[in-house]
Protein backbone atom coordinates (compact mmCIF):
# COMPACT_ATOMS: atom_id res chain seq x y z
CA UNK A 1 0.00 0.00 0.00
CA UNK A 2 2.89 2.44 0.82
CA UNK A 3 4.54 1.76 -2.41
CA UNK A 4 1.34 2.59 -4.44
CA UNK A 5 0.86 5.82 -2.32
CA UNK A 6 4.63 6.76 -3.31
CA UNK A 7 3.56 6.03 -6.60
CA UNK A 8 0.55 8.32 -6.61
CA UNK A 9 2.31 11.26 -4.56
CA UNK A 10 5.03 11.13 -7.51
CA UNK A 11 2.40 11.39 -10.17
CA UNK A 12 0.87 14.13 -8.71
CA UNK A 13 4.11 16.24 -8.43
CA UNK A 14 4.00 16.78 -12.31
CA UNK A 15 0.32 15.80 -13.04
CA UNK A 16 -1.95 18.58 -14.40
CA UNK A 17 -5.57 18.76 -15.24
CA UNK A 18 -6.68 20.60 -18.74
CA UNK A 19 -7.67 23.56 -17.16
CA UNK A 20 -4.33 23.90 -16.42
CA UNK A 21 -2.46 27.18 -17.42
CA UNK A 22 0.72 25.37 -18.36
CA UNK A 23 1.20 23.42 -21.85
CA UNK A 24 2.47 19.97 -20.52
CA UNK A 25 5.48 18.92 -22.82
CA UNK A 26 4.76 15.72 -24.68
CA UNK A 27 7.39 13.90 -22.44
CA UNK A 28 5.25 14.17 -19.23
CA UNK A 29 1.78 13.39 -20.95
CA UNK A 30 2.67 9.62 -19.98
CA UNK A 31 2.99 10.79 -16.66
CA UNK A 32 -0.09 12.09 -16.15
CA UNK A 33 -1.87 9.40 -18.21
CA UNK A 34 -0.32 6.75 -15.20
CA UNK A 35 -2.46 8.58 -12.94
CA UNK A 36 -4.76 7.80 -14.08
CA UNK A 37 -3.96 3.98 -14.90
CA UNK A 38 -2.91 3.58 -10.63
CA UNK A 39 -6.31 4.78 -9.92
CA UNK A 40 -7.96 2.73 -12.09
CA UNK A 41 -6.05 -0.35 -10.85
CA UNK A 42 -6.86 0.06 -6.90
CA UNK A 43 -8.59 -2.80 -5.85
CA UNK A 44 -12.18 -2.85 -6.64
CA UNK A 45 -14.53 -2.14 -3.10
CA UNK A 46 -17.44 -4.99 -3.58
CA UNK A 47 -20.40 -4.37 -1.74
CA UNK A 48 -22.99 -7.00 -0.85
CA UNK A 49 -26.62 -6.35 0.68
CA UNK A 50 -27.53 -9.39 3.13
CA UNK A 51 -31.17 -10.28 3.37
CA UNK A 52 -31.33 -8.86 7.08
CA UNK A 53 -30.10 -5.41 5.17
CA UNK A 54 -27.18 -5.58 6.25
CA UNK A 55 -24.24 -3.88 4.17
CA UNK A 56 -20.53 -5.35 3.71
CA UNK A 57 -18.40 -4.09 2.29
CA UNK A 58 -14.61 -4.88 1.80
CA UNK A 59 -11.33 -3.54 -0.08
CA UNK A 60 -8.66 -7.01 -0.57
CA UNK A 61 -5.26 -6.01 -1.04
CA UNK A 62 -3.78 -9.35 -0.44
CA UNK A 63 -1.99 -7.48 2.38
CA UNK A 64 -0.40 -10.06 5.81
CA UNK A 65 -2.92 -7.82 8.41
CA UNK A 66 -6.73 -6.38 7.99
CA UNK A 67 -8.82 -4.32 9.58
CA UNK A 68 -12.68 -4.87 10.35
CA UNK A 69 -15.25 -3.28 11.33
CA UNK A 70 -18.60 -1.91 12.43
CA UNK A 71 -19.96 1.21 11.13
CA UNK A 72 -23.57 2.01 12.63
CA UNK A 73 -25.78 4.43 11.47
CA UNK A 74 -26.29 6.40 15.10
CA UNK A 75 -24.52 8.96 17.36
CA UNK A 76 -25.34 11.56 19.43
CA UNK A 77 -27.80 12.90 16.46
CA UNK A 78 -30.00 10.43 17.35
CA UNK A 79 -30.51 11.03 21.09
CA UNK A 80 -32.54 13.48 22.83
CA UNK A 81 -32.52 16.02 25.72
CA UNK A 82 -32.91 13.81 28.08
CA UNK A 83 -30.67 10.86 27.41
CA UNK A 84 -27.39 12.99 25.24
CA UNK A 85 -24.27 11.74 25.90
CA UNK A 86 -26.13 7.85 26.15
CA UNK A 87 -24.34 6.82 22.62
CA UNK A 88 -20.52 7.25 23.63
CA UNK A 89 -21.78 5.74 27.34
CA UNK A 90 -22.46 2.62 25.34
CA UNK A 91 -19.30 2.86 23.05
CA UNK A 92 -17.52 2.48 26.99
CA UNK A 93 -19.35 -0.29 28.02
CA UNK A 94 -18.67 -2.78 24.95
CA UNK A 95 -15.65 -3.25 26.13
CA UNK A 96 -16.73 -4.00 29.74
CA UNK A 97 -17.80 -7.78 29.08
CA UNK A 98 -20.52 -9.64 27.85
CA UNK A 99 -22.11 -12.65 29.01
CA UNK A 100 -19.61 -14.85 27.34
CA UNK A 101 -16.11 -12.99 28.19
CA UNK A 102 -15.51 -10.97 30.83
CA UNK A 103 -13.69 -7.27 30.71
CA UNK A 104 -10.05 -9.48 31.37
CA UNK A 105 -11.03 -12.44 29.25
CA UNK A 106 -12.04 -9.93 26.36
CA UNK A 107 -8.68 -8.10 26.67
CA UNK A 108 -6.56 -11.39 27.04
CA UNK A 109 -7.95 -12.65 23.56
CA UNK A 110 -7.49 -9.36 22.10
CA UNK A 111 -3.93 -9.27 23.45
CA UNK A 112 -3.39 -13.00 22.47
CA UNK A 113 -3.87 -12.34 18.65
CA UNK A 114 -1.99 -9.07 18.69
CA UNK A 115 -4.80 -7.52 17.60
CA UNK A 116 -6.08 -3.89 18.77
CA UNK A 117 -9.95 -3.18 19.37
CA UNK A 118 -11.17 0.16 19.45
CA UNK A 119 -14.45 2.50 19.05
CA UNK A 120 -15.62 6.15 18.66
CA UNK A 121 -18.67 7.89 18.59
CA UNK A 122 -19.47 10.50 16.39
CA UNK A 123 -22.54 13.39 15.79
CA UNK A 124 -23.92 10.84 13.40
CA UNK A 125 -21.82 7.78 13.30
CA UNK A 126 -20.76 4.96 15.90
CA UNK A 127 -17.67 2.43 14.96
CA UNK A 128 -16.41 -0.82 16.26
CA UNK A 129 -13.47 -2.02 14.80
CA UNK A 130 -10.52 -4.56 15.14
CA UNK A 131 -7.24 -4.61 13.59
CA UNK A 132 -5.51 -8.13 13.14
CA UNK A 133 -3.90 -10.68 11.22
CA UNK A 134 -5.36 -11.80 8.09
CA UNK A 135 -6.01 -15.17 8.97
CA UNK A 136 -7.74 -13.49 12.54
CA UNK A 137 -10.42 -11.91 10.87
CA UNK A 138 -13.11 -14.44 11.59
CA UNK A 139 -12.31 -14.35 15.13
CA UNK A 140 -12.13 -10.66 14.92
CA UNK A 141 -15.70 -10.19 13.73
CA UNK A 142 -17.24 -12.82 16.71
CA UNK A 143 -15.42 -10.99 19.19
CA UNK A 144 -17.49 -7.56 17.33
CA UNK A 145 -20.51 -9.27 17.01
CA UNK A 146 -20.37 -10.14 20.80
CA UNK A 147 -19.63 -6.72 22.40
CA UNK A 148 -22.80 -5.18 20.33
CA UNK A 149 -25.06 -7.77 20.62
CA UNK A 150 -24.34 -9.33 24.09
CA UNK A 151 -22.62 -6.60 26.59
CA UNK A 152 -23.55 -7.38 29.89
CA UNK A 153 -23.71 -3.44 31.27
CA UNK A 154 -23.18 -4.36 34.97
CA UNK A 155 -23.90 -2.32 37.07
CA UNK A 156 -20.74 -2.14 39.01
CA UNK A 157 -19.28 -1.63 35.22
CA UNK A 158 -21.45 1.42 34.70
CA UNK A 159 -20.71 3.42 37.71
CA UNK A 160 -17.24 2.95 36.78
CA UNK A 161 -17.12 3.78 33.52
CA UNK A 162 -19.66 6.93 34.72
CA UNK A 163 -16.30 8.32 36.41
CA UNK A 164 -14.28 7.52 33.60
CA UNK A 165 -16.57 9.68 31.45
CA UNK A 166 -16.81 12.75 34.18
CA UNK A 167 -13.01 12.81 34.02
CA UNK A 168 -12.64 12.75 29.97
CA UNK A 169 -15.24 15.70 29.96
CA UNK A 170 -12.84 17.78 32.03
CA UNK A 171 -9.89 16.70 29.88
CA UNK A 172 -11.84 18.07 26.80
CA UNK A 173 -13.02 21.25 28.44
CA UNK A 174 -9.28 21.89 28.99
CA UNK A 175 -9.07 21.72 24.88
CA UNK A 176 -10.23 24.58 23.78
CA UNK A 177 -10.65 24.13 20.64
CA UNK A 178 -12.98 20.91 21.09
CA UNK A 179 -14.52 23.80 23.40
CA UNK A 180 -14.91 26.27 20.73
CA UNK A 181 -15.91 23.54 18.22
CA UNK A 182 -18.79 22.18 20.76
CA UNK A 183 -20.09 25.94 20.86
CA UNK A 184 -20.13 26.25 17.06
CA UNK A 185 -22.64 23.20 16.88
CA UNK A 186 -24.26 24.98 19.94
CA UNK A 187 -24.81 28.11 18.08
CA UNK A 188 -25.17 27.05 14.45
CA UNK A 189 -27.88 24.28 14.91
CA UNK A 190 -29.37 25.73 18.17
CA UNK A 191 -32.31 24.14 19.31
CA UNK A 192 -31.47 20.36 17.13
CA UNK A 193 -29.61 17.53 17.92
CA UNK A 194 -26.65 18.55 16.02
CA UNK A 195 -25.99 21.79 18.72
CA UNK A 196 -25.44 18.51 21.20
CA UNK A 197 -22.71 17.81 22.66
CA UNK A 198 -21.24 14.35 21.54
CA UNK A 199 -20.32 13.44 25.43
CA UNK A 200 -23.69 14.77 26.52
CA UNK A 201 -23.92 17.37 30.19
CA UNK A 202 -22.42 16.12 32.88
CA UNK A 203 -26.24 16.13 34.74
CA UNK A 204 -26.93 13.18 32.01
CA UNK A 205 -24.26 11.44 32.69
CA UNK A 206 -24.44 11.00 36.36
CA UNK A 207 -28.50 10.06 35.86
CA UNK A 208 -27.38 7.48 32.44
CA UNK A 209 -29.02 4.23 33.66
CA UNK A 210 -28.41 0.11 32.27
CA UNK A 211 -32.31 1.00 31.10
CA UNK A 212 -30.89 3.82 29.26
CA UNK A 213 -28.25 1.77 27.47
CA UNK A 214 -30.44 -1.07 26.68
CA UNK A 215 -33.44 1.28 25.21
CA UNK A 216 -30.56 3.30 23.29
CA UNK A 217 -29.23 -0.17 21.22
CA UNK A 218 -32.66 -1.39 20.88
CA UNK A 219 -34.08 1.63 19.38
CA UNK A 220 -31.06 1.93 17.07
CA UNK A 221 -28.84 -0.49 16.55
CA UNK A 222 -29.67 -3.23 13.91
CA UNK A 223 -28.29 -4.75 10.81
CA UNK A 224 -30.60 -2.82 8.27
CA UNK A 225 -28.16 -0.05 9.82
CA UNK A 226 -25.05 -2.06 10.11
CA UNK A 227 -22.02 -1.67 7.80
CA UNK A 228 -19.30 -4.51 8.08
CA UNK A 229 -16.54 -2.98 6.17
CA UNK A 230 -12.77 -4.86 5.94
CA UNK A 231 -9.80 -3.81 4.18
CA UNK A 232 -6.38 -5.65 3.61
CA UNK A 233 -6.34 -9.05 3.78
CA UNK A 234 -9.80 -9.90 3.84
CA UNK A 235 -12.28 -12.38 1.91
CA UNK A 236 -15.26 -10.68 0.68
CA UNK A 237 -17.22 -14.38 0.29
CA UNK A 238 -16.19 -15.04 4.02
CA UNK A 239 -17.12 -11.33 5.78
CA UNK A 240 -20.46 -12.37 3.78
CA UNK A 241 -20.98 -16.09 5.26
CA UNK A 242 -19.25 -14.23 9.19
CA UNK A 243 -22.40 -11.22 9.00
CA UNK A 244 -24.49 -13.75 8.19
CA UNK A 245 -23.37 -16.29 11.00
CA UNK A 246 -23.05 -13.77 13.56
CA UNK A 247 -25.61 -10.78 12.74
CA UNK A 248 -28.13 -12.14 10.94
CA UNK A 249 -30.80 -13.74 13.68
CA UNK A 250 -30.48 -9.97 15.16
CA UNK A 251 -33.10 -8.24 14.92
CA UNK A 252 -33.51 -3.94 15.40
CA UNK A 253 -33.72 -1.13 14.71
CA UNK A 254 -37.74 -0.47 16.35
CA UNK A 255 -38.15 2.03 13.47
CA UNK A 256 -37.34 1.82 9.77
CA UNK A 257 -37.91 5.49 8.67
CA UNK A 258 -35.81 8.12 10.65
CA UNK A 259 -38.06 10.41 12.93
CA UNK A 260 -38.56 13.83 11.14
CA UNK A 261 -36.74 15.32 14.70
CA UNK A 262 -33.69 13.97 13.93
CA UNK A 263 -33.65 14.94 10.31
CA UNK A 264 -34.72 18.83 11.03
CA UNK A 265 -31.51 20.51 11.71
CA UNK A 266 -31.63 24.38 10.60
CA UNK A 267 -29.03 26.29 10.54
CA UNK A 268 -28.73 29.70 11.94
CA UNK A 269 -26.37 32.13 11.79
CA UNK A 270 -25.66 33.55 15.40
CA UNK A 271 -22.76 33.82 17.66
CA UNK A 272 -21.82 32.40 21.42
CA UNK A 273 -18.64 34.53 23.21
CA UNK A 274 -17.17 33.12 26.49
CA UNK A 275 -14.92 35.88 27.39
CA UNK A 276 -12.05 34.78 29.76
CA UNK A 277 -9.25 37.04 29.88
CA UNK A 278 -6.96 35.30 32.03
CA UNK A 279 -6.38 33.00 29.03
CA UNK A 280 -3.55 34.10 27.23
CA UNK A 281 -4.99 34.30 23.49
CA UNK A 282 -8.50 34.24 21.84
CA UNK A 283 -9.67 30.54 19.99
CA UNK A 284 -12.38 31.86 17.31
CA UNK A 285 -13.90 30.27 15.05
CA UNK A 286 -15.83 31.42 11.78
CA UNK A 287 -18.38 29.59 9.49
CA UNK A 288 -21.33 29.27 7.14
CA UNK A 289 -23.65 26.76 6.31
CA UNK A 290 -22.23 23.96 4.32
CA UNK A 291 -23.22 21.24 2.28
CA UNK A 292 -24.08 17.80 3.02
CA UNK A 293 -22.24 14.73 2.13
CA UNK A 294 -24.32 13.72 -1.07
CA UNK A 295 -24.38 17.11 -1.93
CA UNK A 296 -22.64 18.14 -5.21
CA UNK A 297 -21.28 21.40 -4.12
CA UNK A 298 -19.17 19.24 -1.50
CA UNK A 299 -16.32 18.77 -3.74
CA UNK A 300 -15.91 21.93 -4.75
CA UNK A 301 -16.43 23.48 -0.87
CA UNK A 302 -13.65 21.12 -0.40
CA UNK A 303 -11.32 22.41 -3.33
CA UNK A 304 -12.52 25.81 -1.53
CA UNK A 305 -11.45 24.54 1.70
CA UNK A 306 -7.97 23.74 0.45
CA UNK A 307 -7.22 27.50 -1.20
CA UNK A 308 -8.09 28.80 1.85
CA UNK A 309 -5.35 26.38 4.17
CA UNK A 310 -4.04 26.47 6.76
CA UNK A 311 -1.04 27.81 8.81
CA UNK A 312 1.10 28.13 12.10
CA UNK A 313 3.88 30.60 12.92
CA UNK A 314 6.37 27.95 13.48
CA UNK A 315 5.99 27.76 9.44
CA UNK A 316 8.16 29.72 7.62
CA UNK A 317 7.60 30.43 3.89
CA UNK A 318 6.48 34.28 4.61
CA UNK A 319 5.72 35.87 0.61
CA UNK A 320 6.53 32.31 -0.56
CA UNK A 321 3.12 31.35 0.99
CA UNK A 322 0.69 30.28 -1.95
CA UNK A 323 -2.44 30.91 0.20
CA UNK A 324 -2.94 34.61 0.16
CA UNK A 325 -4.46 34.27 3.69
CA UNK A 326 -1.07 32.77 5.47
CA UNK A 327 1.09 34.73 3.81
CA UNK A 328 -0.95 38.34 5.23
CA UNK A 329 -0.48 36.46 8.54
CA UNK A 330 2.84 35.24 8.42
CA UNK A 331 4.15 38.66 6.95
CA UNK A 332 1.85 40.97 9.40
CA UNK A 333 2.08 38.63 12.70
CA UNK A 334 -2.25 38.38 12.36
CA UNK A 335 -2.44 35.14 14.75
CA UNK A 336 -0.62 32.19 15.72
CA UNK A 337 -2.16 29.57 13.72
CA UNK A 338 -5.10 29.12 11.58
CA UNK A 339 -7.16 26.10 10.10
CA UNK A 340 -10.04 25.74 7.36
CA UNK A 341 -12.22 23.18 7.75
CA UNK A 342 -15.32 21.44 5.75
CA UNK A 343 -17.68 19.65 8.57
CA UNK A 344 -20.19 17.66 6.55
CA UNK A 345 -23.21 15.69 7.91
CA UNK A 346 -26.00 13.86 6.11
CA UNK A 347 -28.10 17.08 5.21
CA UNK A 348 -25.88 20.27 6.33
CA UNK A 349 -22.38 21.29 7.30
CA UNK A 350 -19.92 23.85 8.13
CA UNK A 351 -17.62 25.90 6.34
CA UNK A 352 -15.04 27.84 7.83
CA UNK A 353 -12.34 28.92 9.64
CA UNK A 354 -10.73 27.91 13.61
CA UNK A 355 -7.74 30.25 14.14
CA UNK A 356 -5.89 31.53 17.17
CA UNK A 357 -4.46 34.90 17.69
CA UNK A 358 -3.62 37.50 20.51
CA UNK A 359 -6.15 39.76 22.21
CA UNK A 360 -5.38 43.37 19.58
CA UNK A 361 -5.27 40.95 16.43
CA UNK A 362 -9.03 39.30 17.05
CA UNK A 363 -9.88 42.12 14.13
CA UNK A 364 -7.59 42.41 11.93
CA UNK A 365 -7.59 38.82 11.68
CA UNK A 366 -11.42 38.19 11.12
CA UNK A 367 -11.33 41.17 8.66
CA UNK A 368 -8.57 39.27 6.24
CA UNK A 369 -10.71 36.11 6.68
CA UNK A 370 -14.03 37.59 5.23
CA UNK A 371 -11.40 39.76 2.14
CA UNK A 372 -10.42 36.49 1.32
CA UNK A 373 -13.69 34.67 1.34
CA UNK A 374 -14.92 37.52 -0.82
CA UNK A 375 -11.72 36.91 -3.18
CA UNK A 376 -12.63 32.96 -3.18
CA UNK A 377 -16.76 34.50 -4.45
CA UNK A 378 -15.15 37.25 -7.14
CA UNK A 379 -11.98 37.22 -8.07
CA UNK A 380 -10.23 33.25 -7.87
CA UNK A 381 -8.13 32.47 -10.68
CA UNK A 382 -7.90 29.09 -12.62
CA UNK A 383 -4.24 28.71 -11.30
CA UNK A 384 -5.15 29.14 -7.51
CA UNK A 385 -7.87 26.82 -8.34
CA UNK A 386 -5.12 24.34 -9.93
CA UNK A 387 -2.67 24.06 -7.40
CA UNK A 388 -5.85 23.67 -4.72
CA UNK A 389 -7.17 20.59 -6.71
CA UNK A 390 -3.72 18.97 -6.88
CA UNK A 391 -3.22 19.76 -3.39
CA UNK A 392 -6.64 18.32 -2.05
CA UNK A 393 -5.87 15.05 -4.40
CA UNK A 394 -2.20 14.42 -2.79
CA UNK A 395 -3.78 14.73 0.97
CA UNK A 396 -6.93 12.85 -0.14
CA UNK A 397 -4.70 9.87 -1.52
CA UNK A 398 -2.16 9.84 1.01
CA UNK A 399 -4.48 9.74 3.59
CA UNK A 400 -5.14 6.34 2.60
CA UNK A 401 -2.38 4.75 3.91
CA UNK A 402 -2.76 1.27 5.93
CA UNK A 403 -5.72 -0.87 6.47
CA UNK A 404 -7.01 1.37 8.91
CA UNK A 405 -7.41 4.59 6.67
CA UNK A 406 -9.31 2.50 3.75
CA UNK A 407 -11.67 0.64 6.27
CA UNK A 408 -13.02 3.96 8.04
CA UNK A 409 -13.07 5.59 4.13
CA UNK A 410 -15.29 2.41 3.51
CA UNK A 411 -17.49 2.56 6.24
CA UNK A 412 -17.93 6.25 6.14
CA UNK A 413 -18.48 6.38 2.26
CA UNK A 414 -21.07 3.24 2.70
CA UNK A 415 -23.63 5.29 5.22
CA UNK A 416 -22.76 8.62 3.43
CA UNK A 417 -23.39 7.65 0.14
CA UNK A 418 -24.31 4.43 0.48
CA UNK A 419 -21.24 2.98 -1.80
CA UNK A 420 -17.52 3.62 -2.14
CA UNK A 421 -16.51 6.83 -4.40
CA UNK A 422 -13.88 5.01 -6.73
CA UNK A 423 -10.64 6.74 -6.70
CA UNK A 424 -10.43 7.35 -10.28
CA UNK A 425 -14.05 9.01 -10.35
CA UNK A 426 -12.65 11.21 -7.49
CA UNK A 427 -10.26 12.32 -8.85
CA UNK A 428 -12.09 13.27 -11.77
CA UNK A 429 -14.75 15.27 -9.69
CA UNK A 430 -12.42 17.26 -8.29
CA UNK A 431 -10.34 17.86 -11.47
CA UNK A 432 -13.68 18.82 -13.09
CA UNK A 433 -13.93 22.14 -10.66
CA UNK A 434 -12.83 24.96 -11.81
CA UNK A 435 -12.34 28.79 -11.19
CA UNK A 436 -16.07 29.08 -11.68
CA UNK A 437 -17.57 26.71 -10.23
CA UNK A 438 -15.68 28.15 -7.02
CA UNK A 439 -17.12 31.17 -7.42
CA UNK A 440 -20.29 30.03 -7.64
CA UNK A 441 -20.75 27.84 -4.79
CA UNK A 442 -19.02 31.29 -3.02
CA UNK A 443 -21.95 32.58 -4.05
CA UNK A 444 -24.40 30.59 -2.95
CA UNK A 445 -22.71 29.41 0.07
CA UNK A 446 -20.68 32.54 1.43
CA UNK A 447 -21.25 35.85 0.07
CA UNK A 448 -24.11 37.73 1.72
CA UNK A 449 -24.49 34.76 4.34
CA UNK A 450 -25.07 34.53 7.55
CA UNK A 451 -22.83 33.72 9.79
CA UNK A 452 -21.97 31.51 13.05
CA UNK A 453 -19.31 32.63 15.08
CA UNK A 454 -17.62 30.66 18.85
CA UNK A 455 -14.96 32.75 20.84
CA UNK A 456 -13.75 32.00 23.84
CA UNK A 457 -10.29 33.87 25.26
CA UNK A 458 -9.53 37.27 25.68
CA UNK A 459 -12.21 38.61 22.84
CA UNK A 460 -13.03 41.74 23.75
CA UNK A 461 -11.06 43.37 20.86
CA UNK A 462 -13.87 41.01 18.27
CA UNK A 463 -16.16 42.80 16.39
CA UNK A 464 -20.26 42.58 17.27
CA UNK A 465 -21.92 40.31 15.15
CA UNK A 466 -23.83 42.97 13.34
CA UNK A 467 -20.65 44.09 11.73
CA UNK A 468 -18.85 40.88 11.17
CA UNK A 469 -22.57 40.03 9.42
CA UNK A 470 -22.06 43.13 6.98
CA UNK A 471 -18.97 42.08 5.99
CA UNK A 472 -20.28 39.22 4.32
CA UNK A 473 -20.32 41.03 1.16
CA UNK A 474 -18.54 42.84 -1.29
CA UNK A 475 -19.19 45.82 -3.65
CA UNK A 476 -17.05 44.37 -5.99
CA UNK A 477 -19.53 41.92 -7.41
Amino acid sequence: MATRLLKIRSVLRTYSNKTSLVKISKQWQSTAASLKETLINQPATRVTTLDSGMRVASEDSGAATATVGLWIDSGSRYETDDNNGVAHFMEHMAFKGTAKRSQTDLELEIENMGAHLNAYTSREQTVFYAKCLSQDVPKAIEILSDIIQNSKLGENEIERERGVILREMQEVETNLQEVVFDHLHAAAYQGTALGRTILGPSKNIKNISRDDLVKYVKTHYGPSRFVLAGAGGVDHNQLIELADKYFGKMTGPEYDVIPDYIKACRYTGSDIRVRDDSIPLAHIAIAVEGAGWAEADNIPLMVANTLIGGWDRSQGGGVNNASNLAKACAEQGLCHSYQSFNTCYKDTGLWGIYFVCDIMKCEDMLLCIQQEWMNLCTAVTEKDVTRAKNILKTNMFLQLDGTTAICEDIGRQMLCYNRRIPLHELEMRIDSVTAETIQNVGMKYIFDHCPVIAAVGPIENLPDYNRIRGAMYSLKA
